[in-house]
């Protein structure tokens, strides 16, 4: 009995000593997943991931699944930054050289949230996607929350010019989009995305429902059903709810490219919408262009639009010149309205 108490003592010390190693290699900051090329900052960075929602801890399996490389430490760092506090929600858009360069598009597009209804404060949960070095370098220059989207295999500035629609540098660019939007969701957020050549007047989120997983624009809204899937896309603005089947139909999307070659995002999706959503559960709707309205088909009830875009415009000269005008016609509207004394009324958000 003796022997069989002592050798019980023992095995109680070991695995007591045991349990003591193991939360010392926890505790070590060298413990932090083992990926190459992470900077101090970066090592950081993780270990504060590692203490939030999104992680269980710094080595977890969830973790090594989310991040597998230090753009994605750096990406999910960007992330918890930008978000809404409340649902893990950030607003996102595209640029490149051309529509970044001091005069053009992204000034229009941030000189439209300052001058919004209460849409300033949405700059804190903006992030700028830039797809060459140039963009991404004046996007530092005057925006906090810019991350550089690097071209694999691929030239430096293939992407930086103005692009042609539809052209094969278009087409290779929409795609990228897509596949980034759907790594936002696998990270476990929740995304508006925005193109630059829309302004922002009002808040678009208060006119999508709580209960839909994926929420579109139109670029022509017809009957009074946002559900019906046979209105016709404009990937231009979209909200994706994080989800595990929201994330499914994503790669279901990208994967419905194969049989429609030569096609951009937004008609790929109109043609498997019905059957992805029938797949994934995905609840699909679609938002009234009396609040994201655009120039396929212009509303400027200023009283109730969200949002303004330069769809049906081709080249970047028409949208500024176009987006320009609509900018100083909300401008005189505000200044009408203030001096009326109307702002509580005419303004509602």
């Amino acid at each position: 009995m003796r022997g069989f108490l002592d050798s019980r003592g023992f095995l109680s010390f070991l695995l007591g000593a045991a349990a003591a190693a193991a939360c010392i290699v926890l505790l070590q900051p060298s413990a932090l997943c083992p990926f190459d090329g992470l900077t101090p900052a970066d090592r950081q960075e993780l270990a504060i991931l590692s203490n939030t929602t999104h992680a269980a801890g710094p080595c977890s399996k969830k973790l090594h699944m989310a991040a597998t490389s230090p753009d994605d430490v750096r990406l999910l760092g960007l992330l918890r930054r930008a978000s809404m506090d409340d649902d893990n929600t950030i607003i996102m858009t595209f640029t490149n050289k051309a529509w970044t360069a001091p005069g053009s598009l992204m000034d229009l597009f941030l000189e439209s949230f300052r001058v919004g209804v209460r849409t300033e404060p949405l700059l804190k949960h903006l992030v700028i996607v830039a797809v060459d070095g140039k963009a991404y370098a004046r996007c530092t220059q005057v925006h906090p929350f810019c991350y550089h989207l690097r071209a694999r295999g691929a030239g430096v500035d293939d992407y930086a010019s103005e692009q042609s629609f539809m052209s094969k540098s278009y087409l290779d660019l929409m795609w990228r989009r897509n596949r980034f939007q759907a790594r936002v969701l696998q990270l476990g957020y929740s995304f508006v995305f925005t193109d630059m050549d829309i302004l922002w007047l009002r808040n678009p989120l208060l006119r999508v429902p709580v209960g839909a997983d994926l929420a579109m624009s139109a670029d022509y809204f017809y009957g009074d059903n946002p559900y019906d899937l046979n209105k016709t896309a404009n990937g231009g603005f979209v909200y994706a709810k994080a989800s595990a089947r929201t994330a499914a139909f994503y790669d279901g999307w990208y994967e419905a490219r194969r049989e429609h070659p030569g096609k951009n995002e937004q008609d790929v999706f109109d043609q498997a919408k019905h059957a992805l959503a029938a797949r994934h559960g995905v609840r699909v709707q679609f938002v009234d262009t009396a609040y994201l309205s655009g120039f396929c088909e212009l509303r400027k009830d200023f009283h109730v639009v969200c949002t303004v875009h330069g769809n049906c415009l081709f080249g970047l000269k028409d949208k500024l010149q176009k987006l320009t005008q609509v900018l100083d016609e909300w401008k005189q509207f505000r200044a009408d309205a203030a001096r009326m004394g109307s702002n509580t009324t005419a303004l509602t958000d």
